[in-house]
């Protein structure tokens, strides 16, 4: 099951030839995992950051397509496996039916000097309620 996260393409997002500048992309993907980790986790970023961290450990990006300033994107989120403090995520762009990007990324869960954290129980659990497919 999908988390879903509208984007507007927006002038600051584009480059002279009115594309999507791609790191633009990035921003936008680290807004819809925030929202993500808000809405259907329950576990605000402004909460995990007072005591720790989810930084990315890893990423593969497909860029199949240009996204142009006003298109309408939908950042689909969904969980791919939980790990003891590890999470993989396969967030896909798109507009309307075209697909723009896809993510395959590992967020960790770390404490303030970086070292990897088990995931608390219930945000563990929240995980695994929304998670696309077998464990």
């Amino acid at each position: 099951m999908a988390f879903t996260f509208p984007q507007k393409v927006l002038f600051k997002h584009c480059d002279p030839a009115g594309i999507v500048f791609y790191p633009r992309y990035f921003e936008m993907l680290n807004d819809a995992v925030e929202a993500f980790f808000d809405a259907a986790l329950g576990w605000p970023f402004e909460v995990i950051h007072a005591e720790a961290a989810v930084p990315t450990a890893s990423m593969q990006v497909q860029f199949t397509a240009p996204s142009r300033h006003g298109d309408a994107l939908v950042f689909e989120v969904a969980v791919q496996a939980v790990g003891r403090s590890s999470v993989t995520l396969r967030t896909q762009a798109r507009c309307g039916a075209d697909l723009r990007m896809a993510v395959d990324h590992v967020l960790v869960h770390v404490d303030r000097d970086g070292r990897p954290q088990p995931w608390p129980a219930r945000v563990r659990g929240a995980m695994e309620g929304v998670m696309d497919g077998p464990e």
